[in-house]
């Protein structure tokens, strides 16, 4: 136990990790009350659960060492890694998602949520590119932890990507810019869900799928901030 964490509620649902960790990745529970989200996490015949649970109040409850393997990530891919599992840590956040009464995450679970994603990315020196949605890494089938999670907080303090001003449109085809988002990260293989996922996570104002100027300067800001060392 340590300052960060509330109390311990081990899941069984977790196994050796195969690589070394290098991404986090961010949920939503997606269910009603917090008490069924983490029940679910910690029940061995649901095949699932994460390293950290954070409930709305912000207490914090470790259900996996991040040593082991948790299973939160499922079939996902994120800049050439297929197991997300064995590379990442992963931190579920109580929200009924948009099934249940999708709402913004409040003030005390993102407060909780800061110093522990600052202590993970620093031990282990977790790149602010890496620290990403489940959204993300499974564009065709997830949406968490959705439009309303406050990223913008995150890249502020260094903690993830910030958004960078749309300056300058590429004008690239539909073609080039899966392909630029493929470079970025993105599994591209259902195109309109992972244009979809990139909006969610950068221009979440509109999220319909539609490659636009707008996204394209703003994957292409992206792109040059890290080939030019301001960004990793």
């Amino acid at each position: 136990m340590d300052e960060l964490v509330t109390r311990e509620n081990l899941s069984p649902n977790c196994n050796d990790r195969a690589l070394p960790v290098s991404l986090v990745v961010l949920h939503y529970t997606g269910m009603p009350t917090a008490a069924e989200a983490e029940a679910r996490l910690c029940d061995p015949t649901a095949g699932v659960s994460a390293h950290y649970l954070i409930e709305e109040d912000g207490t914090v409850v470790r259900l996996v060492p991040e040593d082991k393997r948790a299973w939160h990530a499922g079939k996902s891919f994120w800049r050439g890694l297929n197991d997300i599992n064995s590379a990442s840590i992963g931190i579920e956040l109580v929200n009924p998602g948009h099934e249940w009464g999708y709402r913004p995450f409040p003030d005390a679970q993102m407060e909780a949520l800061v110093p522990l994603l600052a202590r993970i990315v620093r031990v282990h020196d977790i790149a602010p590119a890496n620290v990403v949605g489940h959204s993300d890494v499974a564009p065709a089938r997830k949406d968490d932890p959705g439009e309303l999670f406050d990223w913008p907080l995150l890249g502020r303090l260094g903690l993830a990507l910030e958004t960078p001003a749309a300056r300058l449109d590429p004008l690239w085809t539909d073609a080039a810019f899966l392909l630029a988002l493929e470079r970025f990260g993105y599994d591209v293989t259902e195109g309109r869900a992972a244009v979809r996922a990139f909006q969610r996570r950068f221009r979440p104002a509109k999220l319909d799928g539609e490659i636009d100027g707008e996204i394209r300067a703003i994957l292409f800001a992206l792109l040059l901030d890290r080939d030019e060392g301001r960004a990793r």
